[in-house]
């Protein structure tokens, strides 16, 4: 096809051809030196010409042009230009999508429009710029335009783009991304009454990976920890790293926090089981602080801030954990930053303790062992247990200091006993990476003089986390010490069998999550105790059930063959000065107290909450509370198969049934059940909407403590009280 420009166009001399030397600008007139610059440019691929009729048609194409795209030109011709394009989708919802056929018949200009070449295999984009062509009565006689091949630049810019929006390790999302796609998604669902709750999650133990792999080592984690997230939360939401070790993830449009505990679970197993990096094996763990929108927040920066609070709390918990956002846990924050500060005295003023819990041989019921737990006599909070303060310790790096403490304190106690009992103590995995820990417990035995077939170190699964060559190599400095070794909680980190092959343990603890429900019908953590106890028998291990509380958890255990029992039903933790007691009186055979049977876990509360019947608000003590039902005390003789609803705060609304009743006490049965706040308490799966409250008649905002009266407003009702309200045992 010949050149657009020169068709149908006469040549003009040109004076430069009688004389190469002399100097001649192209001028307007000079036709044929211009279309020979112009074609010169098409044929360069610099660029191309295209034309179109009055009714949108391609009628010129230049040659390069198609033959670059592998098109025949003829098949092109004829064509309406906006089938042969696509414009740019726009990602600014403020800004209508325009198709290039729109554009066109405004009969507008187009300048530096991106379009999408139809119909290649490749994706392909070009820039065109066009004007509309009028004849001489000022009829519209089509386009006449120039375009460019802007393919390359826009992947390079694609790159710059990705790499501005997206983590280079992982792939995901990074923090800029993350927080542009929050606010523009929280801002268009407050407008459409929408929910949208946020994940915060870091790994637990993730320093140790670097400091004893290697930096790559820690890359690829974190590459693996990503694929993972990806694994579980797939096209339910965006995952964010945020940088670190730290991660965020938006799950729009889900507000129930059974689902999001579900969520939340699932994603603490996945990242909690072993990984293989280079050869060698890693185990980390991860807290996850969730929150959701409009109900713990309206803009980006509240609800990062909420789920922030809650990640903290999670971690405060004792780590392997997930917490919900409520306005308690900026209390729990400002307690957690005095517990810090706290702690890094506590051992100059002589504040650590240790207590002494027995280990009861399951058959005879007498004292085989104590295990050493420390507690914290706190001056103002009392004893504090090793759960909510070994974690700080750990984060502010002081748990060395305080491990090697309670090493040398638990032999130079044990010396101090008349008979000759194991002792048994907890050693963190932060305590084991250090390559003096060998030295620290030959140390802590010479000083005190105990005889080393005395002294069993519990030992998690977290300490095979690093190079097992030197976990080997740890473990026999250990045994030729001649002390005992315990693997700890075994089966909670997803155990491999393969250590245990190799690893010289004496002893198996089964945790108590396992003991725990067991004797309920359709349980498996019975058959689960028995596999443990078959596995311990076969390596020559003993094994301890941890955790038992009731008699028919005791008669189970035995059932099933754990030698040893710990737990409640025997006896709690006791202070080293009734420890020496018992000891000089020879008492040494325990009787098992406690409950007959197990029932679902019962939480002993002592706060006031409201209570609705009918039109009117009543003001109760919450004595105790559990998955299915609460026990209330502050109405007189309320009648059996009364329905009311407990408010339990922060928009907390639970339909229960009396189904027993007391004078002033009443036993609530709930019509959902509620599930677990991710710590040791209960809540409900939803709550009130704050869109409910903004409908009747108050500000949009986050729900506060007392979220239903918003709603039901102050009134004393039309009806009169049913019940008398009393005030048996105001809360302290």
């Amino acid at each position: 096809m010949a050149g657009f420009f020169s068709r149908g166009l006469r040549a003009v001399k040109n004076s430069s051809e009688s004389d190469p030397a002399a100097f001649s600008p192209i001028g307007q007139s000079d036709h044929m030196r211009r279309v020979e610059l112009l074609d010169s440019f098409e044929k360069a691929g610099l660029g191309w010409f295209w034309a179109t009729d009055s009714l949108g048609r391609l009628i010129y194409l230049s040659d390069t042009a198609p033959e670059k795209l592998g098109w025949n030109v003829d098949e092109v011709l004829g064509k309406p230009l906006g089938d042969l394009f696509m414009a740019e989708q726009s990602d600014d919802p403020d800004r209508p999508e325009r198709p290039l056929a729109f554009l066109l018949s405004a009969r507008n200009s187009i300048t530096q429009l991106p379009v999408k070449l139809a119909g290649t295999r490749e994706e392909i984009w070009w820039e065109i710029a066009g004007k509309p062509e009028f004849d001489a009565k000022g009829e519209f006689a089509g386009y006449r335009g120039s375009a460019k091949d802007i393919t390359a630049t826009r992947e390079t810019q694609r790159d710059a783009e990705r790499l501005a929006q997206y983590d280079s390790l992982t792939g995901l999302a990074n923090r800029h991304r993350i927080t542009k796609r929050l606010t523009s998604t929280l801002k268009a669902y407050r407008n459409s009454k929408r929910t949208c709750a946020l994940m915060m999650l870091d790994l637990d133990r993730f320093k140790q990976v670097n400091d004893t792999l290697g930096h790559p080592a820690g890359d690829e984690l974190l590459k693996q920890v990503a694929a993972r997230l990806d694994r579980i939360i797939g096209n339910k939401g965006e995952i964010s790293r945020l940088g670190g070790d730290e991660f965020l993830i938006m799950l729009p449009d889900i507000d129930d926090r059974g689902q999001l505990g579900d969520i939340g679970s699932r994603l603490i197993q996945m990242i909690s089981q072993p990984y293989s990096i280079n050869g060698s094996r890693a185990i980390i763990g991860t807290s996850v602080g969730m929150a959701i929108a409009p109900y713990d927040g309206l803009d980006t920066d509240e609800l990062i801030k909420a789920a922030d609070l809650a990640l903290y709390a999670a971690k405060g918990g004792g780590r392997g954990q997930y917490r919900f956002y409520s306005s308690d846990l900026k209390d729990g924050a400002k307690l957690r930053r005095q517990t810090e500060e706290d702690l890094r005295d506590a051992l100059v003023k002589d504040e650590l303790r240790m207590f002494y819990q027995p280990i009861i041989d399951a058959k005879t019921h007498k004292l085989k062992a104590l295990e050493a737990l420390m507690r914290w006599d706190h001056p103002e909070r009392g004893n504090v247990p090793p759960s909510q303060f070994i974690p700080v310790a750990e984060d502010i790096g002081i748990i060395k200091q305080i491990g090697d403490w309670a090493l040398h304190e638990v032999c130079r106690q044990a010396q101090e006993w008349p008979l000759e009992l194991r002792v048994a103590v907890n050693v963190s995995a932060v305590q084991f990476a250090h390559d003096d820990f060998p030295q620290v417990v030959q140390r802590a035995l010479q000083a005190s003089g105990l005889d080393p077939r005395r002294l069993e170190l519990e030992i998690t699964e977290s300490v095979f986390m690093g190079d097992n060559g030197r976990t080997q190599r740890m473990f026999e400095e250990l045994k030729n010490l001649g002390i005992r070794l315990a693997l700890d909680d075994f089966g909670t980190g997803y155990s491999s069998l393969s250590y245990l092959r190799t690893a010289p343990f004496d002893k198996i603890k089964i945790d108590q999550s396992f003991v725990r429900g067991a004797t309920e019908e359709g349980n498996n953590n019975a058959a689960i105790m028995s596999a443990i106890v078959g596995l311990a028998e076969a390596l020559d291990m003993e094994t301890v059930a941890e955790g038992v509380e009731t008699h028919d958890e005791l008669q189970l255990v035995k059932n099933r063959g754990a030698s040893s029992v710990q737990g409640y039903i025997f006896s709690r933790a006791i202070a080293h000065d009734e420890v020496l007691e018992r000891l000089a009186r020879g008492d040494l055979e325990y009787e098992p107290r406690g409950p007959a049977k197990y029932r679902a876990e019962r939480k002993t509360v002592f706060r006031r909450v409201g209570l609705i019947h009918e039109d009117h608000r009543y003001r109760v003590v919450l004595r105790n509370i559990s998955k299915t039902g609460a026990m209330i005390e502050g109405l007189l003789d309320v009648p059996l198969g009364t329905d009311v609803v407990l408010d339990l705060g922060g928009g907390q609304l639970a339909v229960a049934t009396v189904r027993r009743s007391f004078a002033h006490s009443q036993g609530l049965e709930f019509e959902i059940p509620l599930i677990s706040d991710g710590a040791e308490g209960f809540c409900t799966r939803h709550r009130v909407s704050p869109y409910e409250i903004e409908a009747a008649g108050k500000p949009l905002s986050a729900l506060p403590q007392d979220a239903y009266s918003l709603i039901a407003g102050n009134s004393a009702g039309q009806s009169p009280r049913r019940f008398m309200q009393v005030d048996p045992h105001p809360p302290r």
